[in-house]
């Protein structure tokens, strides 16, 4: 199985029902579950949604392999105490904006992408199929003989430091910072680290699959374009060397022995498929006249909830792009907002946190709770110029969700909390010019 970056060949849509086979032949034509499959391969399905899901929102792949997902062990308990579920009620937590400074290496440690998983903040119930979960990971070491299954939702990685080969069941996503990658709820990969120590940014996503944002009054292209997702080709191990299984589910770990690699898959088809995607592709939305526009339209992907228009979450950019607007301070407003947000940086500054808030660092402003630029960037930003601006070599996102976040006792705990963070408001006076 190959796993560079300049060799690997990748499919082209978000949704699409691909076909691909790694042995010419080997994906049966006409039927999915012939009474014998090409060169003795076994059928198996992947559902990500209900058989009774409608055709415009069904999900699911067949898959060809060298032998059935059911040869393993027996699972055993296995601990992975940092990576939690869902959100703690019982936490008291006091409704105040928050700042994490990037979570750091630990000295000697050894972890892969699984037990270099740290959950910041989570909310809702992974049973109930509502809600998200916003990690940070930390890994040193890729993962070899080792698989990873999370039954309790799809991931979607976003890399801040280092170069992630992540090999699943359908094949090989290449990953790095600037890209994401959506990994399929139910689906077997591992994660390898070429370039060393690795960090970056997980949702956990317990609730409705990420789709691609309607565009309404925008037409019928702009934002993030189905044909700029890349799923991977058919691709599979020729060895029969022994695996470890670690599987997520019910927020519990798991992990069971395996005579071979899951990574079996000679050929698939279908529409459930793990992608990745670059966000330099975004097609950014913007006021050529005046005003800040809603940050709705930086939406690359969103999870939508029973309350149309109320996601469960939404995962929003803001990339490199140009400010034009007249007589309009060009940084968000200040605001509270029904939704509550968790951001990250992957690169470069964010303009209206321009000092404090680092790469790899994270924030969380939860339902109703005040935000908006600190000093600096409000005083430059009501005094400055107003030419056309490039906001340049800047990546920032956010995990926006219908539900309150709840820190863990990891992100209160050890993880560096910016303790002093609502200091950056505490300069800004009261300009009142009675007339």
């Amino acid at each position: 199985m190959t796993s560079t970056a300049d060799t690997l060949r990748y499919q082209s849509g978000f949704g699409n029902e691909h076909a691909t086979e790694a042995v010419p032949g080997a994906l049966p034509q006409g039927r999915n579950s012939p009474q014998r499959a090409p060169f003795d391969l076994y059928p198996e399905l992947i559902s990500g949604t209900a058989f009774t899901a409608p055709r415009h929102e069904n999900r699911r792949t067949w898959m060809y392999r060298r032998q059935p997902s059911v040869v393993a062990g027996r699972y055993q308990p296995y601990a992975q105490p940092l990576w939690t579920t869902g959100g703690d009620r019982e936490t008291a937590l006091a409704p105040e904006p928050m700042r994490w400074h990037p979570v750091p290496f630990e000295p000697g440690a050894e972890t892969d992408f699984v037990d270099g998983m740290r959950t910041l903040a989570a909310n809702g119930d992974a049973d109930a199929q509502c809600g998200v979960g916003s990690l940070v990971y930390l890994a040193t070491k890729s993962m070899e003989r080792r698989a990873f299954v999370n039954a309790d939702g799809e991931l979607l990685v976003v890399p801040q430091q280092g170069r992630l080969v992540i090999t699943t069941e359908l094949g090989v996503l290449d990953v790095k910072p600037g890209e994401i990658a959506v990994l399929p709820r139910g689906l077997a990969f591992k994660v390898a680290v070429p370039d060393g120590p690795s960090r970056g940014y997980v949702c956990e996503n317990y609730g409705a699959q990420f789709r691609l944002p309607e565009l309404g009054p925008i037409g019928s292209n702009g934002l993030a374009n189905a044909r700029d997702f890349l799923a991977p080709v058919a691709a599979y191990e020729d060895s029969n060397a022994p695996y470890e299984l670690i599987k997520k589910f019910g927020g519990r770990f798991w992990r069971a022995p395996a005579k071979g690699t899951p990574f079996n898959v000679v050929a698939w088809h279908g529409n459930l498929t793990p992608v990745k995607y670059d966000t330099v592709n975004f097609m950014t939305i913007g006021s050529i006249s005046f005003d800040h526009p809603d940050p709705s339209i930086f939406t690359v992907l969103t999870s939508p909830s029973d309350t149309p228009g109320t996601a469960n979450c939404d995962f929003v950019i803001f990339p490199p792009r140009w400010l034009v607007m007249e007589d309009t301070f060009r940084p968000p407003w200040y605001h509270r907002n029904l939704m509550s947000e968790f951001m990250g940086l992957v690169y470069g500054e964010y303009d209206a946190k321009p000092g404090g808030f680092k790469p790899g660092g994270a924030s969380l402003h939860n339902a109703m709770v005040p935000h908006g630029p600190d000093e600096e960037a409000f005083e430059k930003a009501s005094t400055v110029d107003l030419k056309p601006q490039k906001l340049d070599n800047t990546l920032a996102f956010m995990f926006e969700s219908r539900y309150r976040f709840i820190p863990t006792a990891f992100a209160l705990n050890t993880a560096p909390l910016d303790t002093g963070y609502a200091d950056c408001w505490a300069g800004l006076k009261d300009q009142f010019s009675k007339p």
